[in-house]
């Protein structure tokens, strides 16, 4: 079954299905939005971003504005956000990585979630996968911990002089909210700091060459989770722009 044939099963419709990111459904009052697995981390899926008006070469994207009004719909007039999951593929991108995704095969099930907005970003959310509170835990029961288990994980080596030369470079300040260890903890904190690569290390999978001022930088450790919260993760200047939104 092609994309288009399952969109048409449930009802929904677009301006143009070739370069269209999102479809609705008036009569039942949804919207659909393909997740793709890229996007994706945990319960959070990333669908839309003003960041997307223009492509790689600036040019402006023909599916921004109708998914534009689509997220208006769901975030102002009831509509319901249906997701379905999506294969992604750089088939279709040059040896610059400039160029189109390319859906590499999708699953046709629609999942009803959350619109959740985080800065310029929506992400779809699964709320039924929610960690409960810690009052909503049952009382009773038996749960073990410090139990052994044996995991095997790929491990990407981080270069100590890299983060030498970053923090040379940049000092040991978080490069997002301004922490200093030093200053806050005295001599415990003292040279305490992490460092972020900004282009993931384990989505590379290979060996490569690191530039520790254009690709490392200083974070403290709660910054570095909420960068980590999403994927793709968050930009320092999304997250400096978060931390001014919400003082």
């Amino acid at each position: 079954m092609s994309r288009k044939k399952f969109l048409e099963s449930v009802g929904a419709t677009c301006k143009n299905w070739q370069w269209s990111w999102s479809f609705i459904n008036s009569n039942e009052g949804f919207i659909v939005f393909g997740a793709w697995d890229r996007n994706t981390k945990g319960t959070k899926t990333l669908i839309f971003s003003e960041e997307w008006e223009s492509n790689d070469l600036g040019r402006k994207n023909p599916g921004y504005s109708q998914s534009r009004e689509h997220i208006r719909l769901i975030e102002n007039e009831n509509y319901k956000l249906m997701t379905f999951p999506m294969k992604y593929s750089d088939a279709k991108k040059g040896e610059d990585g400039i160029g189109p995704p390319k859906i590499d095969g999708f699953t046709p099930v629609l999942s009803e979630r959350t619109l959740t907005n985080i800065g310029v970003d929506w992400y779809a959310v699964d709320g039924s996968e929610a960690s409960p509170l810690a009052e909503e835990l049952p009382a009773q029961g038996q749960y073990a911990e410090g139990a052994k288990v044996s995991v095997t994980i790929n491990a990407y080596e981080r270069s100590s002089a890299a983060r030498k030369a970053c923090i040379t470079h940049y000092g040991l300040q978080c490069r997002a909210c301004g922490f200093d260890f030093k200053t806050t903890y005295g001599a415990i904190g003292e040279n305490f700091i992490h460092v972020h690569h900004i282009v993931p290390i384990g989505s590379i999978k290979e060996e490569y060459v690191i530039h520790p001022v254009d690709d490392l930088r200083p974070v403290c450790p709660n910054c570095h989770s909420m960068i980590h919260q999403v994927t793709p993760p968050l930009t320092i200047e999304k997250l400096q722009r978060l931390l001014q939104d919400n003082k």
